[in-house]
């Protein structure tokens, strides 16, 4: 019954994949599409191969993600299918049509690849050949992608629960339960694996610790609270990739917080006034983060400190950022990918790949950036060097 209720109520606030939400009242012009503006490009960028996987995304708000292990990259579709592709060329190895209706991954480690499905069942495959090795229930959809450690699998389900399954059957080891609010954007943190701790950042602003080996909970941190005078100003979400450095976790809300925490403890190091809920990207100081109304961040990830705040992009449906070498390269809601100067905040390049957007953020391995489109296009790029 919460679960068609959720549905019902998370229809008026839809986060589409990496889509924005309109602010109730204003007027459609202020939330209007920044116009592209025109700059002269210091920075070779080229498509090296694309491929398509099968029907990409429909309209659901699926966190269908590439994944990167070993010199191939995985993708899906909504409609089941699931690929493996030779990073390199763009060759797929193997292509499986499960029919099954894929909202979350793929996650893959340990020779497993791991997905969720609509219908809160989490499959593993043989990530060399695609052949199923088993299948478990969970209590609701799955949209994060599963992850492995230490022959764990942690699943991520829209109630707010969490999941220990053996990695080498599916079986339930441990289960721990966390309250949700009943309003609140279509997406899910994916479960960030370290060192034996799962972490995990919910609906209502908090970030939990749990042990991985048996679900006990080992801190909970509140961020921000669900308080405010509308649905909107209460929407407190933690729905963004985590990402943990040294010993700090660095956590973005949809609420005006980003911050970091000390990773042993939960303890509030710094914070500062940014809502996204597309989550942080981070390389040494830098931390990148594009905010929910189209501001691009660089912020020094050891005290917020403000780098640069790049406002040129406005209300375009920002993904959250990736760092490529000495750019951040953010993705938009029309299909295109723009690459921005560490040093400036300045546009370097800019590459049209396709309409209706991308299913999440660029996956940037090495010296090579990969996008899978909401058409179901597995693209690669690689930035040479600079203009002359």
């Amino acid at each position: 019954m919460r679960q068609w209720l959720f549905l019902a109520l998370a229809a008026l606030v839809l986060l589409n994949g990496c889509s924005w939400i309109k602010s109730w009242g204003k007027d459609d012009d202020e939330d209007a599409p920044a116009q592209l503006v025109e700059f002269e490009p210091t920075l070779k960028v080229g498509k090296i191969w694309s491929t398509g996987i099968g029907s990409g995304l429909d309209q659901a708000g699926r966190q269908l993600w590439p994944a990167y292990s070993s010199g191939v990259v995985y993708a899906a579709d909504y409609k089941g299918l699931i690929a493996a592709v030779d990073a390199d060329s763009g060759r797929k190895l193997w292509e499986v049509k499960t029919k099954l209706p894929f909202t979350g991954g793929p996650g893959v480690s340990g020779g497993l690849l791991l997905m969720g499905t609509e219908d809160g069942e989490v499959y593993a495959f043989d990530a060399t050949s695609g052949t199923q090795l088993w299948s478990a229930t969970v209590t609701s959809e799955v949209l994060a992608a599963p992850a492995e450690s230490d022959g764990i699998v942690v699943v991520r389900a829209i109630d707010g629960r969490v999941f220990g399954l053996d990695a080498d059957t599916g079986r339930r080891v441990w289960i721990y339960d966390h309250s949700v609010p009943l309003l609140s954007l279509r997406g899910n943190s994916p479960p960030l694996l370290r060192a034996g701790v799962v972490f995990i950042g919910y609906d209502g602003g908090q970030v939990v610790a749990l042990r991985l080996d048996d679900g006990t909970l080992m801190w909970e941190q509140t961020l921000v609270t669900t308080e405010g005078r509308t649905e909107l100003e209460r929407l407190s979400d933690i729905d963004g990739q985590l990402v943990f450095v040294a010993s700090d976790l660095l956590v973005s809300s949809y609420k005006d917080r980003l911050a970091s925490l000390a990773a042993d403890s939960g303890r509030l190091l710094w914070f500062k006034d940014i809502s996204s809920a597309t989550g942080v990207a981070v390389e040494r100081v830098n931390l990148a983060v594009s905010d929910r109304t189209g501001n691009v961040w660089l912020v020094d990830r050891r005290n917020g400190a403000e780098f640069w705040k790049n406002d040129q992009l406005l209300h375009r449906g920002l993904t959250r950022p990736a760092i490529y070498g000495s750019f951040v390269v953010v993705g938009d809601a029309e299909g295109y990918l723009h690459w921005i100067n560490i040093s400036d905040g300045l546009f370097a390049a800019r590459a049209k790949v396709g309409g209706k957007g991308f299913s999440g953020p660029p996956l940037v391995v090495g010296q090579t950036l990969y996008v899978l489109t909401n058409k179901g296009q597995l693209v690669a790029f690689r930035a040479g060097a600079a203009l002359k």
